[in-house]
């Protein structure tokens, strides 16, 4: 029996990044190695919405590019830290763990209540990962997380820290710090630019445009000014920061993805911890 997600409601909104994944492997299966994203979305009763043409390709790429961009950075943090916590802030319906899991690792996946409720359904707890439901501005949840320095953290959000009010952002990445000395935190970024952009096109193609966007990052090199726990931060391009573009998505949709790297209008920041 499929699972019956509403139109409208907040469970919607996880099938965004989902579709966006399923259209890439759809694609292009020998650069994004997400078959769960195809399998989930078999698992859903929900209507899909009809996209086609340059823009619906430029979305799909996107979206599963983030998560190659994630999964690379999980990657490289376990081959020091086998047995890192790996934390996903935010998660939906992500199967990134699935994709880096070495063996050793702990899986944490972090939502809200309702979405911790959607992903039971569809992607149970299991041996090595933990599903958590707490609002990430409210820091207990990190009290879930089984850490200690010699195993390390690397943390990840996608797609989620434009929702959250920056005094916010500040507060959790101080707090994150301060719990997981060792680790690091990887995110997708956009201008003050961007943020009006992203209400102009892709959330209006889906009808949110009344969803609140805030944070934003003009120069990666002020975050550095919030907490003398940062060792460094650094930016890194969205779509050409972890491996090289590919010639079949066309020589045009090619040429704005730099434009969007080299103007910041998409970024990836990692942010290691003293």
């Amino acid at each position: 029996m499929k699972y019956k997600i509403e139109k409208g409601s907040v469970q919607e909104t996880l099938l965004i990044p989902l579709y966006g994944r399923k259209m890439a492997m759809d694609l292009y299966p020998d650069l994004f190695a997400d078959t769960d994203c195809q399998r989930l979305f078999d698992r859903i009763d929900f209507e899909a919405p009809v996209l086609s043409g340059i823009k619906a390709k430029i979305g799909a790429v996107m979206a599963a590019t983030r998560q190659y961009d994630m999964a690379a950075v999980c990657r490289d943090y376990l081959k020091d830290h086998p047995n890192a916590a790996v934390i996903n802030l935010g998660c939906g319906l992500d199967t990134t763990f699935s994709q880096v899991d070495n063996g050793t690792a702990v899986g944490y996946h972090v939502d809200f209540p309702d979405v911790i409720k959607a992903r039971e359904a569809l992607l149970p707890e299991k041996e090595r990962q933990i599903n958590i439901a707490c609002d990430l501005t409210d820091h207990s949840w990190m009290d879930a997380i089984k850490f200690n320095k010699e195993d390390g953290a690397v943390l990840f959000a996608s797609g989620v820290f434009y929702y959250i009010k920056t005094e916010d952002i500040k507060k959790l990445f101080c707090a994150l710090a301060k719990r997981f000395p060792g680790g690091k935190i990887v995110f997708d970024a956009t201008t003050a630019r961007g943020l009006k952009n992203m209400l102009k096109t892709w959330l209006a193609d889906v009808d949110m445009t009344t969803v609140g966007l805030y944070f934003s990052v003009e120069n990666e090199q002020d975050l550095t000014e919030w907490s003398d726990d940062f060792i460094s931060v650094v930016r890194k391009g969205y779509m050409t920061g972890y491996r090289k573009l590919d010639k079949r998505y066309g020589f045009l949709v090619n040429a704005l993805f730099r434009i969007v790297d080299k103007t910041r209008m998409c970024q990836v920041i990692e942010i290691t911890f003293k």
